[in-house]
């Protein structure tokens, strides 16, 4: 495995997840978003639009985490083995998951 590889594109997936979460984070403009019909009173688009944000940034930062420990793993030597077991995590899953941190097995019962 390529371990530089494997840092440059945690770095980069880092940068531009920090970047997203930036974005909205910010706070909107009032009336930036608009309502139809009569029924929708004012606000009502922005509240949903900034729920659906919330949720969207509280993946991120979750996806972020992962991506910060997979790039502590790298430091310390650690990267490919398990943070509950300290058993190899697959290759494969790795490579389809930069950012794991748990085998499977630890993954499916929740550790």
């Amino acid at each position: 495995m390529d371990l530089d590889a494997v840092r440059k594109e945690l770095e980069a997936r880092r940068d531009n997840t920090r970047a997203r979460v930036a974005t909205l984070a910010k706070r909107p403009e009032r009336g930036a978003s608009q309502g139809f019909g009569k029924r929708i009173g004012d606000g009502t688009v922005e509240a949903i639009s900034r729920f659906n944000d919330i949720g969207v940034g509280t993946s991120l930062e979750a996806g972020l985490d992962r991506t910060e420990r997979a790039l502590a793993k790298l430091d310390e030597g650690t990267y490919g083995l398990c943070d509950t077991c300290g058993r190899p995590i697959a290759p494969k899953r790795l490579q389809a998951l930069p950012d794991v941190v748990v085998c499977i097995d630890c993954a499916k019962r929740g550790a």
